[in-house]
């Protein structure tokens, strides 16, 4: 497999699979494929252990190109930026709506999940564990800092804004304060407390935030 990542503040991750590999990615995700490019979208067991039953509708897409090489080019689902992890060299913790794609050697299953309020959505806090080997591609909403934790060194991130953190970085999701933080404070009403050794990245945007800057400029169903 070979990548590039393109664009400035809406990327694509352009993959090119000889014909006898595999990736994949959510639903959603492809932009654009190449002719000869085979998809299949069905659940995949490795990303719905342990999830609930609404994130098991959710299926990934494998593509698989036939008689030589091609192309899928995958993008995110807001503006923002695209990160490469090779997982081969430790496994990665990732917000649900952070990945992207990957080899279909990456194993992936669910780290955490809680129940905070509706600005996640329905489901809530949902963690990814990725882990075995290949590439992994996240989508950040905005643009990203990575930030590499001494031991000891922890970091409060609003949970929105927390995208991904390498498994040797500890994680612990809280309330940010009283009723007061929460409506005056403007970073929302939860925070992850990170702390190392290990990278983590923090994304500038959080989606819930995105999407309720958008609201008031829709048009109301009658």
């Amino acid at each position: 497999m070979r990548y590039t990542i393109t664009g400035d503040s809406l990327q694509f991750v352009n993959v090119q699979l000889d014909d006898n590999e595999e990736f994949q990615s959510v639903a959603g995700g492809m932009v654009y494929m190449t002719g000869n490019m085979a998809m299949d979208a069905k659940p995949k067991g490795g990303l719905l252990k342990g999830f609930g039953r609404s994130a098991a509708s959710v299926p990934l897409v494998r593509f698989r190109p036939q008689g030589g090489p091609g192309i899928v080019g995958l993008g995110g689902s807001a503006p923002g930026k695209i990160a490469d992890l090779d997982i081969g060299k430790g496994r990665w913790i990732v917000q649900k709506a952070g990945y992207l794609g990957s080899q279909t050697t990456v194993e992936l299953r669910t780290e955490f999940q809680k129940k905070l309020n509706e600005s996640f959505g329905r489901e809530g806090l949902i963690l990814q564990e990725l882990s075995g080997s290949g590439m992994a591609f996240l989508a950040a909403c905005g643009d990203f800092n990575t930030v590499d934790l001494k031991p000891g060194e922890s970091y409060k991130v609003s949970t929105a804004n927390a995208l991904a953190w390498q498994g040797t970085v500890k994680y612990d999701v809280s309330s940010a304060g009283g009723a007061k933080a929460a409506l005056f404070g403007g970073e929302g009403p939860f925070v992850t407390t990170l702390t190392g050794p290990g990278k983590i990245m923090i994304q500038s945007m959080a989606l819930p935030r995105f999407a309720g800057v958008l609201a008031p400029c829709l048009p109301e169903s009658r």
